[in-house]
């Protein structure tokens, strides 16, 4: 995952490969939204790229945070994929996996006897 977003009021998580492994540019985005007025606090992961911003959302909305993180291009929102995006890739996935060890062991049970029995189960 390259662009990510989770945001709930007050508490704003944003992703971004601009500054993993990049302690300068993390520095660089600390800077840019401490001085930000309504910022509680700013949290800046370098290895994982990861920005965590408490705010007080009666001062600053998380869109506008999110417009300072794109101008100053450390965030692509078009790449960006939502918390609820993330879930629904996870579920999709897992249902994949679920699905083919059921069939898988259908077949089994199904290749067990003979060819006969196979068409059999097939009708």
């Amino acid at each position: 995952m390259s662009h990510y977003i989770h945001d709930i009021p007050g508490r704003l998580r944003v992703r971004t490969p601009v500054i993993q492994r990049n302690p300068h540019l993390a520095q660089e985005v600390y800077g840019l939204l401490a001085v930000l007025r309504g910022i509680e606090s700013v949290t800046v992961k370098v290895v994982t790229g990861s920005i965590v911003i408490h705010y007080d959302h009666k001062v600053i909305r998380s869109r506008e945070i999110i417009a300072v993180l794109t101008h100053g291009g450390y965030f692509d929102p078009k790449k960006a994929i939502t918390h609820d995006d993330y879930l629904h890739a996870a579920c999709v996935k897992s249902g994949q996996v679920v699905w083919k060890a059921f069939f898988g062991a259908f077949v089994d049970t199904a290749l067990e006897g003979s060819a006969l029995s196979f068409i059999a189960i097939l009708i």
